[in-house]
Order: C-alpha cells, then structure tokens, then sequence
C-alpha cells in the first residue's frame, strides 16, 4: 500500500520534496495506491480524508503511475462526504490519469480538472510551500 496523499503530506510538514521521495520506493512493491483530501493550514497540513484531491496529489500521482505501472487506486473519503456525482467524479480522475499514463499519451486539455504536469522538478518550481514550523524554525536557526 502507497499512500500518495500520506507522502505529500509528510512532504509538506516536513519540509523535503515528495517527488523524490517517490523516486526511491521500490515501485515493484506497490500494488495498492490511496489518495484523499487533507486539510491545509498553512504552516502544516492534517491528513483528515476531507475534500477532494489536491492539485499537487494529483500530480504526484501521475508520477507514482508513471513508476509503478497500473496498480489498484482507492479515494479514501471519511469526512463531510459529497454526493454520489461528486464521488464519481474523482474516481473519473483517477481513470483518466492511469489511462493517459498507461498510453504513455498526455490529456490535452485535461477532464475534470486533472492537471497537465509536463516536467517533474522541485517543489518550489511547482509553487508548492512545504515545512511545517519545526522544520522552518530549525532552517531559521542554522542561519
């Protein structure tokens, strides 16, 4: 089991790059993947299975795809659940990505929201902010 949103979330707080991280798995090992929503609170993120997938999630998993092949993916969904269409719709995502991977051909323009990632570099380069305020303050103090 490979929980993508768990690795971006410890990415996040703890300040190192996710997509390196996925790089140095022993990808023949996944057989399951797992998103889910999580609750961004600025200075560290929760993983509370609230919400939809997130845009860097999503690219994250693209990734993990592209290194693993097509393995087994479940939207773990546990709080404020939506609607059937909306459930759907997320696991329409996930078809999406894993069909446009499997095909080795990228979506243009991408269904329901599924983002195009062409290169995948740091996470400064993607805009993300990851480290939590442990890590900023640790960074604060070697300076």
């Amino acid at each position: 089991l490979f929980d993508v949103n768990n690795v971006y979330v410890s990415a996040y707080n703890h300040g190192f790059d996710p997509f390196e991280f996925v790089e140095h798995v022993p990808h023949d090992r996944i057989v399951q993947i797992h998103l889910a929503g999580h609750t961004n609170l600025g200075a560290y993120i929760i993983d509370t299975h609230r919400g939809a997938v997130s845009e860097p999630v999503w690219d994250l998993y693209r990734r993990t795809l592209e290194l693993t092949g097509p393995v087994s993916t479940l939207i773990e969904w546990d709080d404020e659940i939506p609607t059937l269409d909306v459930l759907l719709a997320e696991a329409d995502k996930v078809r999406a990505v894993r069909d446009s991977v499997a095909s080795g051909v990228r979506l243009d323009p991408v269904p329901r929201g599924v983002p195009v990632q062409t290169s995948f570099s740091s996470n400064a380069e993607h805009g993300w902010k990851q480290g939590g305020p442990r890590e900023t303050a640790l960074a604060e103090a070697a300076r």
